[in-house]
C-alpha cells in the first residue's frame, strides 16, 4: 500500500531526510544523488519499515515543496546539527550551509499564501495593568489582584493558553472595582491606613534609581485618595536591645515624588548613651520622632521614599565588613540605622476634595453644572472612555450597556462621582476591554482577510507598548490611513522611540531568553554562600535588563547581544565579577576588558538561571544556546530515562564533565547529548553564580571545557562558543525574529509563517540587522497585517 502521502514528522529520526536533501542540494547531481538516498535511507524508511513515520517511497526532489512542515522541520535540525545524529559520517558546515538555503529558497518560492488565525484574546494580567494605566493613569501591581498565567515559550500573552474560570472572571471584576475608586478618588474620603512591610534583603542595600547622595530606602508607588495631610509613621530606624547602629549620627530623610518633605537626625553619641541608659522607654522616645509625619500631598498616585544621607564612611572610626559576601543591612551597610519595621500611612487629615488628577483629567472630560445636565455629560464621559477601552468607536449599545451603572451609582452617597465610577468599573469588566478580537468585515469566501484599522492599531499598540492605542493611532485609524504602508512605518518608529516601548525588554526579550525570573534558581548556601545574595540576584536582573536594552533601543545590530563589549555594572556586581574599577551603588555602562564577559554568555543572569542551586549544568546551558540562541530547541529525554546527575552519597565526587561522559555511554542518551553537551560545556568554568573558576572545587579537579560542536568544531570556552555562534550571520537574528513574530502576533507560530519570518530576515540585513528594522518588517508582513477565517483546528 503507497504510504509516502502520510508523512508524520518526529524530530527523533529525520537523519535520512537531512542526508537525502544535503546530497540534492548538488543541482549537476540530483539523479544520482536520489539513488543514494534510495540505497541509504531507505533500507529503514520505507512503506513497510515508515522509520520514525517517515518513507521516501514515491518522493523525489520536487517533493520539498509538497512537504513544508517536513522540511521546515528539516532546516530547524540541520541548524542545531542534531541531523545528521552525531556520531554518524558529519558533512562540512559549509555543506549544511548550502543544503538550509537550498531548502529555505525552495520553501520560500512557493505560493502557499495562508496566515494563521488568532482566537479573541483576553488581556494578560500584565497587559490589563499596562491598559488601565494608559487609559486612567493608574498603576497596580498585576500580581497582587490576578493569578498567574499559563506560559508558552515564556510569552504570557498567547491567546490559546488565555483561558477564563468564574473565579477568573471574579478576579477581574474585583480589580475593575478597584482601579475605578482610584481612579475616581474620593471626594468625601474616610480616613484610612496602609502599611507597608519592609522590602526583601534583596532591596535592601542601594536601590539605583534613588537621589543621589542617599543610600539605602524604601520607596513604594501610593495612590492618595484624596488631597489633604496623611501622617507617616516608621516603625523602626534600628533601635533595639543592642543598638549598635547608632553609634554615629544619621540623617534620615522622606521624599515624596523627589521632594524632601521631612528630616531628622538619628544616633550619635547622645543617643547611644541614651538607649542604653534608658532601655525599652529611651528606645520608644527615639522613634517617636519618626512616628505621624505630617505630608501634605495631592490626590493621585505619588511616589514615596524613605532613605538616609550618605555619610563618607571615612568620618568614623566604624568597622565596617568590606568583604564582598556582607548582608548588607537596610540603609545599606553593617552598624546603621534601616527602616526594617516598615512604615504606616494614614489620612487624609483636612481634606479638601479631590485635586484634577491625572486620572480625573482622562475620565472627567466634562463637568455638569445642574444636576439636570448630569445625564449629558455621563454620556460623554462614558462615550469617550468607551472608545478608549474598546479601541473601537463606541456604539448606542455600549451606552445603553453602560448608563444604568451610572444610574445606579448616582444614587449613593458620592452622588454623580460614585455614578461615574461605577460606569468605569462597568467599562473596565465589559468583555470589549478585557478581549481583542478580530472579525472580518463581510462574509466573504476567501480564505483571508486584512484587519481593519482599528484591529490594526490595536495589534500594533500591544505589540509595542502592552497597552491599547494612543491618540495618534485612533485618529489615524478613524481617518482610514494606518494600514498605508508608509504612515503604519512611521508610527512603527514613532513608538519604539517612545519610553513606553521599554515594556519590550521586560514583556518579550527578558521572556524570551527565560531571564525574567531569576529566583527560580537558589543558590546552596553551603556552596555559595560566600559569594551569592539576594542583593546580588537584583544586580544580576538590573545588569541584564539595561544591557539588552542598550542593544535593542540603542540603534545596534542585534548580533551584538551576543558580542557587545559593555554592560552595566555598579560597584557590588563589579567585584563579583573581578573588576575593581567601578566605585558606588550607581549603575553605569562599562567597557569590559575581560572577552569572556562579552554578550549573554558572560552575564550572572545567564548563568544563574541555567543552573541547579548547587551545581552547574551543561545540559540546561547547551539546551538553552540551542533553544534561544539558534533557534533550534533539543527534544526533551524520553520518558523513563535517568537525568540525575547528582553524585551518589558514598561516592567520590566528580566533575560534571565525568559525569556527563558516564551518560553519554548509554546509546540513547548519546545522540540527543552529542549535540547538546558541547555549548554548555564551554561555559562550565563560570560557576552557578556566573564567577569565573578554574577549578571544581567540590571534585577538586581542574575544569576542561574544550569540547567539539557537533560539526567538528573545537570549543573551549565563552569566547570561542561566541565565535562559532556569530560564524553564521543570520541564525540568531532568526531565532530572534521568530520569537518577536510569535510575541506579536499573540500565536505560536505555524510552518507557513517561516518564509516570512526569513523575508523579515532578509529586509533587516539592508539595515544591519536593528531591532527597529525587525520590528517593522513584521509590522509589515501579512502574518501581522491579516487573519485566517478560521483556525487550522475549525477547518
Amino acid at each position: 500500500m503507497q504510504r509516502s502521502s502520510k508523512i508524520t514528522v518526529t524530530v527523533i529520526s529525520l537523519a535520512a531526510v537531512a542526508a537525502a536533501a544535503f546530497l540534492l542540494s548538488r543541482p549537476d547531481r540530483d539523479a544520482s544523488a536520489w539513488a543514494m538516498v534510495e540505497t541509504v535511507c531507505t533500507e529503514c524508511h520505507n512503506d513497510s519499515d515508515f522509520a520514525g513515520d517517515v518513507s521516501f517511497a514515491g518522493m523525489s526532489l520536487a517533493s520539498v515543496p509538497d512537504h513544508p512542515e517536513v522540511f521546515e522541520t528539516v532546516v530547524s535540525r540541520l541548524r542545531g546539527r542534531f541531523m545528521p545524529p552525531p556520531g554518524n559520517p558529519q558533512p562540512e558546515q559549509a555543506e549544511i550551509d548550502a543544503l538550509v538555503s537550498r531548502i529555505e529558497q525552495t520553501l520560500d518560492e512557493a505560493t502557499d499564501q495562508r496566515v494563521g488565525y488568532v482566537r479573541a484574546q483576553r488581556l494578560s494580567r500584565t497587559e490589563y495593568a499596562h491598559a488601565v494605566n494608559g487609559l486612567l493613569g493608574v498603576e497596580i501591581d498585576p500580581a497582587e489582584y490576578l493569578p498567574t498565567e499559563i506560559e508558552v515559550d515564556g510569552f504570557t500573552n498567547i491567546a490559546s493558553a488565555l483561558s477564563v474560570s468564574p473565579s477568573f472572571v471574579e478576579q477581574y471584576v474585583n480589580v475593575a472595582r478597584t482601579v475605578a475608586h482610584l481612579a475616581v478618588g474620593e471626594p468625601a474620603p474616610k480616613i484610612a491606613a496602609a502599611y507597608f512591610a519592609p522590602p526583601a534583603e534583596s532591596q535592601a542595600s542601594y536601590i539605583d534609581g534613588f537621589p543621589l547622595g542617599t543610600r539605602g530606602g524604601f520607596k513604594v508607588t501610593h495612590t492618595f485618595p484624596a488631597d489633604g495631610e496623611y501622617r507617616l509613621t516608621i516603625k523602626n530606624v534600628g533601635v533595639g536591645l543592642y543598638p549598635r547602629a547608632m553609634e554615629t549620627e544619621h540623617t534620615l530623610v522622606v521624599l515624596v515624588d523627589k521632594n524632601e518633605l521631612f528630616r531628622q537626625n538619628v544616633g550619635g553619641p547622645e543617643d547611644l548613651a541614651f538607649a542604653n541608659r534608658g532601655g525599652a522607654p529611651a528606645h520608644a522616645e527615639i522613634l517617636s520622632r519618626f512616628a505621624d509625619i505630617p505630608l501634605q500631598v495631592e490626590a493621585g498616585a505619588h511616589e514615596v521614599i524613605v532613605t538616609f544621607i550618605e555619610r563618607s564612611r571615612a568620618s568614623s572610626d566604624e568597622q565596617i565588613s568590606t568583604r564582598s559576601d556582607r548582608t548588607f543591612s537596610f540603609a545599606g551597610a553593617p552598624r546603621v540605622p534601616g527602616v526594617n519595621g516598615g512604615i504606616d500611612l494614614i489620612g487624609p487629615f483636612n481634606s479638601t476634595g479631590v485635586a484634577r488628577t491625572t486620572s480625573r483629567e482622562r475620565i472627567f472630560v466634562c463637568e455638569p453644572e445642574v444636576p439636570e445636565r448630569e445625564r449629558e455629560c455621563a454620556e460623554r464621559i462614558v462615550a469617550e472612555l468607551a472608545e478608549r477601552a474598546f479601541r473601537r468607536p463606541a456604539t448606542d449599545q455600549d451606552l445603553e450597556r453602560i448608563m444604568p451603572f451610572f444610574e445606579e451609582g448616582r444614587l449613593g452617597a458620592g452622588g454623580f462621582d460614585e455614578g461615574v465610577e461605577l460606569a468605569v468599573t462597568a467599562v473596565l469588566a465589559s468583555p470589549d476591554f478585557l478581549y481583542r478580537t478580530i472579525e472580518p468585515a463581510d462574509a466573504s469566501e476567501e480564505t483571508r482577510y486584512a484587519l481593519n484599522d482599528y484591529e490594526l492599531a490595536s495589534r500594533l499598540s500591544f505589540f509595542l507598548w502592552s497597552q491599547g492605542p494612543d491618540e495618534a493611532l485612533r485618529t489615524l485609524a478613524e481617518s482610514g490611513q494606518l494600514s498605508q504602508d508608509a504612515i503604519l512605518d512611521a508610527q512603527v518608529q514613532r513608538m519604539l522611540a517612545d519610553p513606553r516601548a521599554n515594556v519590550l525588554v521586560t514583556n518579550f526579550a527578558l521572556a524570551w531568553l527565560n531571564l525574567d525570573d531569576l529566583e527560580a534558581v537558589e543558590p546552596d548556601s553551603q556552596i555559595f554562600g560566600g559569594e551569592f545574595s539576594n542583593g546580588l540576584r537584583e544586580d544580576f536582573a538590573q545588569e541584564i535588563e539595561l544591557f539588552v536594552q542598550s542593544i535593542l533601543f540603542g540603534g545596534e545590530n542585534v548580533r551584538s547581544l551576543l558580542s557587545a563589549e559593555h554592560t552595566f555594572l555598579n560597584e557590588r556586581l563589579a567585584r563579583h565579577y573581578g573588576i575593581d574599577t567601578v566605585l558606588g551603588p550607581q549603575f553605569r555602562r562599562v567597557v569590559l576588558d575581560d572577552t569572556r564577559r562579552h554578550g549573554l554568555l558572560g552575564k550572572g543572569a545567564v548563568l544563574l538561571r541555567t543552573s541547579y542551586g548547587d551545581r552547574t549544568s551543561p545540559v540546561l546551558r547547551g539546551a538553552w544556546v540551542l533553544e534561544k540562541l539558534m533557534g533550534t530547541p533539543p527534544t526533551p529525554p524520553p520518558p523513563g530515562v535517568e537525568t540525575d546527575l547528582t553524585t551518589p552519597e558514598g561516592e567520590e565526587p566528580r566533575t560534571i564533565r565525568a559525569r556527563l561522559e558516564e551518560h553519554r555511554a548509554n546509546p540513547n542518551c548519546a545522540a540527543c547529548h552529542g549535540a547538546i553537551d558541547p555549548y554548555g560545556l564551554a561555559l562550565e568554568n563560570f560557576t552557578v553564580t556566573g564567577r569565573w573558576r578554574d577549578v571544581d572545587r567540590q571534585a577538586d579537579a581542574p575544569i576542561d571545557a574544550s569540547s567539539a560542536l557537533p560539526g567538528g568544531r573545537p570549543v573551549d570556552g565563552p569566547v570561542t562558543l561566541r565565535q562559532a555562534l556569530l560564524s553564521r550571520s543570520d541564525q540568531f537574528v532568526q531565532a530572534l525574529t521568530e520569537k518577536l513574530m510569535m510575541y506579536a502576533l499573540g500565536r505560536e507560530l505555524e510552518y507557513f509563517d517561516m518564509p516570512q519570518v526569513r523575508a523579515v530576515v532578509h529586509a533587516a540585513a539592508e539595515q544591519d540587522f536593528q531591532f527597529s528594522a525587525i520590528v517593522a518588517g513584521i509590522v509589515q508582513s501579512d502574518a501581522f497585517r491579516m487573519q485566517a477565517i478560521v483556525g487550522n483546528d475549525e477547518e
